[in-house]
């Protein structure tokens, strides 16, 4: 049977397509709910695409999983699923903590294919109108390794995660991000360490097990202390996972601040243009000689800097006697 019937005046098929593809820019153009819809779609789309393209790399280069491959894959931003901190209150998912904590460091070469995908990741910023501008990445440049924290907005921080992350670094994401597809398969081969925020049994051990790890293979450790995404135009309060680890391996921590993304990208308002983020990377901020009993200590005076510095680079009044600013919303 034709389709014709479906149309109330046969043969309009033609016109009436056209038609609806030349409404298309006018609704988008009248529609701000619509645009933000389809640009965070295609974002999820370039996300899949681009780890789908790095995967079969990663196997046949790197021979599989490897923080090396983390150095051009894709981080734990995806839409939907927050980025978490390696708090008290988290443990290893999917695989055995000893065992899956253990071979994210296994050594890979990088290959033409790594170049590649970090310059098509990169380029995600061009086609959204997005520029970055960051300062003080020879801070990277320590012995040995240390623990990075850094403030979490949204989806887009992949794009600024890929500005800066240094060489032998992986990140702790939570477990149900391993089931997002490629995009959890490349996250897999790049050696991320997957957690479960709801369980609490194992957390001691797993912090023991990423400690020495880390120590034991020279790679650096990527965490969200807010633990999750925020977009409020302030920072959440921190969790203590992080500084737990670094007085426990007694290694430098090194906070990265992004400046405020709302005045570019706001889901609430269905905002989403073009915009400047800039990046910091602050200078190591020794743990040699604290215990565990400064821990607050320590998490508060980082938490203090990172907080400056988000106003800071944000265009805005830092905090002033202990009084936080009105958040933006």
């Amino acid at each position: 049977m034709s389709a014709g019937w479906l149309l109330p005046w046969p043969g309009w098929g033609a016109p009436l397509a056209l038609a609806m593809l030349l409404a298309l820019p006018l609704a988008l153009a009248l529609s701000a709910p619509l645009r933000f819809q389809l640009k965070c779609g295609l974002y999820c789309a370039l996300c899949l695409l681009a780890s789908a393209l790095t995967a079969p790399a990663c196997l046949l280069w790197n021979r599989g999983r490897t923080v090396d491959n983390m150095r051009w894959g894709l981080d734990s931003t995806w839409p939907g699923a927050s980025g978490v901190s390696a708090s008290s209150s988290c443990s290893v998912a999917a695989f055995q903590a000893g065992r899956h904590v253990r071979s994210v460091a296994s050594l890979g070469g990088v290959t033409v294919w790594a170049w590649i995908i970090k310059t098509v990741v990169k380029s995600f910023k061009y086609l959204y109108g997005l520029r970055f501008e960051v300062k003080g990445l020879e801070n990277f440049e320590v012995e040995g390794p240390c623990v990075i924290i850094s403030n979490h907005q949204s989806i887009l921080d992949m794009m600024g995660l890929m500005e800066v992350l240094p060489d032998r670094c992986v990140q702790i994401g939570k477990r149900e991000l391993l089931y997002f597809g490629s995009v959890g398969l490349i996250m897999y081969l790049g050696g991320v360490i997957f957690i479960n925020r709801k369980s609490t049994s194992n957390a001691k051990s797993v912090m023991s097990e990423v400690g020495q790890a880390m120590t034991r293979d020279n790679v650096k450790v990527w965490i969200y202390p807010e633990g999750t995404r925020n977009g409020n135009g302030d920072l959440l309060p921190f969790k203590k996972g992080a500084f737990h680890l670094a007085i426990q391996t007694q290694v430098p921590i090194i906070p990265v601040v992004y400046s405020s993304f709302s005045t570019f990208y706001n889901p609430e308002k269905h905002l989403f243009t073009s915009g400047k983020i800039q990046v910091e990377v602050l200078p190591p901020i020794p743990t040699k000689g604290l215990e565990a009993s400064e821990v607050a200590e320590l998490t508060d005076k980082c938490y203090t800097i990172m907080r400056e510095t988000f106003f800071r680079l944000s265009g805005r009044p830092g905090e002033v006697n202990g009084v936080a600013p009105t958040p933006v919303n």
